[in-house]
């Protein structure tokens, strides 16, 4: 099975569910499954959502733009210690051949 990469890239809340529901079922089915949290959307992954824990324990790998910790004022230390951080390109460099999906 091919590896998924979803970008949520603004801070839609039902757009995030979707990309949520997305990347659980690829996880349940035991693909390699990436997502990325862009700019404004990093501010979701600050809320309690129980869509998100189950992607965390799905082994969902989670990444949460730098420059969007930023413009959240945000600080890594104050997150899930199971996010990832980083930028879009080390993040696209390691989608190697995945599928790539924009929410």
């Amino acid at each position: 099975m091919k590896g998924l990469g979803i970008i949520v890239a603004g801070p839609d809340p039902i757009r995030f569910s979707s990309a949520l529901t997305l990347a659980a079922a690829q996880a349940a089915l035991g693909g390699r499954t990436r997502l990325l949290l862009d700019s404004a959307a990093v501010g979701l992954a600050a809320e309690p959502d129980e869509l998100l824990e189950s992607c965390l324990e799905l082994g969902v790998a989670v990444t949460l733009c730098q420059s969007g910790l930023a413009l959240a004022g945000l600080e890594a230390g104050g997150l899930d210690p199971r996010f990832d951080y980083g930028g879009m390109v080390g993040w696209l460099a390691d989608l190697g051949d995945g599928r790539l999906i924009l929410a």
